[in-house]
């Protein structure tokens, strides 16, 4: 099992950090925490996807860091680097200790293998990495003698728990969910659920598009073939509870019975400086868990009616190849589409699983399979959507 080790830089030098997605949720807390801790972290470079405004506002408090953006949207200042291929290079950037890759969705992955081909630690927050491409992107590490570094706080939490251990006695992961705002809601308001609902999550402060994965809870499923990629550990022995406290992150279940849990505070800045600083831990990056207040622990199955993205995510695992990344290109296009009312929020699960089940193409063998599936999924859920807000709009503007 690939368990990543715990490796930080020479002692007394700062961990020279590349971002890709520095405008985002993940990435606006990795600044903070590189500001807080300068002696630490040098940020070498930082990229953006189009918005040149916010990427510069971002990096404005490191002077030396190159900038770039993938696809302006505008006017392009003077210093800032454009393209995908000048962003790969910068992944792949010899000086760099560690790249965060934090954002950007499908487009992170070519970021991602540049690093990785490049022989870089990379410390991966973006989902459809390893979603889309695991079996590529774990290839590309062993290939490279490259390290990847979990950043989500479920799969840093088993990160942490499996320091140390013996990987022939892992019994099964334990990865946890909130349950999002709908965790009791009933179904009928769940499914014509708006999206200020959607995005009212209990205890993380996420960007848009995670945090109604978080409420159809198809961010567990992703989370699940992450985890199967990231530790080696078969999907039968990855499993999923709901956690509303949100206190307990994950936990491993050993071959003797026992399990051995991480808790904190919901802060994503505690598993990103962990991740950026190697595995060692830095004093003060988020206040301690008052055991006292959080005043209880609650556990219970998972509501396969209520949530079935869950299911859908993971039988997509299961079947492997271009499964998985038609299954998270279709996601993103609903998840789009709800947030654009296009949608009703019970669609979204719908939507995708018709999608991903109507894929019957080879496996990928490189990143140009990877973008056909990809392809297929995002254009298949574009006539789905299409054919539904018709329907709605036939119907006199009333939700189908």
């Amino acid at each position: 099992m690939p368990v990543p080790s715990a490796r930080g830089g020479p002692a007394g030098t700062r961990v020279r950090v590349v971002l890709v997605g520095a405008t985002g949720s993940i990435g606006v807390q990795a600044l903070d925490v590189m500001a807080r801790y300068p002696e630490h972290f040098e940020l070498l470079g930082a990229v953006g996807g189009s918005r040149a405004e916010a990427l510069l506002q971002a990096v404005a408090p490191f002077p030396g860091a190159r900038v770039v953006l993938v696809s302006p949207s505008g006017p392009v200042p003077q210093g800032v680097l454009v393209g995908g291929d000048v962003a790969c290079a910068l992944a792949a950037d010899p000086r760099a200790d560690v790249v965060l890759i934090g954002g950007g969705g499908a487009a992170a992955l070519m970021p991602t293998m540049a690093a990785l081909e490049a022989g870089r630690r990379v410390a991966i927050a973006t989902q459809e990495v390893l979603v889309m491409a695991g079996e590529l992107v774990t290839a590309a590490a062993r290939r490279h003698r490259a390290e990847i570094l979990p950043v989500d706080s479920e799969h840093s939490a088993i990160w942490q728990c499996l320091r140390g251990e013996d990987p022939k006695d892992v019994a099964r992961l334990v990865l946890t969910a909130s349950g999002g705002p709908f965790r009791e809601a009933p179904l009928e308001t769940m499914r014509r659920a708006s999206v200020e609902q959607a995005l009212a999550h209990p205890s993380w402060r996420m960007g848009p598009k995670v945090t109604v994965d978080s409420a159809t809870m198809m961010n567990k499923g992703l989370e699940v073939i992450e985890a199967h990629f990231l530790f080696g550990i078969p999907y039968e022995r990855i499993a999923v509870v709901i956690h509303p406290q949100s206190a307990l992150h994950s936990a491993v279940e050993f071959c003797d019975g026992t399990m051995v849990a991480q808790l904190g505070v919901p802060d994503m800045r505690a598993p990103i400086a962990l991740a950026l600083n190697g595995g060692r831990r830095l004093p003060g990056v988020v206040p301690p868990l008052d055991l006292a207040k959080v005043g209880r622990l609650d556990f219970q199955e998972v509501d396969a009616e209520r949530f079935p993205a869950l299911q859908t995510a993971r039988e997509a695992g299961i079947r492997g190849g271009a499964a998985p990344a038609v299954l998270n290109a279709a996601n993103e296009v609903a998840v789009a589409a709800f947030l654009a009312g296009a949608i009703d929020f019970g669609e979204i699960s719908e939507l995708v699983a018709e999608v991903t089940s109507s894929h019957s193409g080879p496996p990928p063998s490189d990143l140009t399979g990877v973008l056909a599936a990809d392809a297929f999924g995002r254009d298949r859920a574009q006539e789905l959507v299409a054919a539904r807000s018709g329907r709605r709009l036939a119907a006199g503007g009333q939700r189908a």
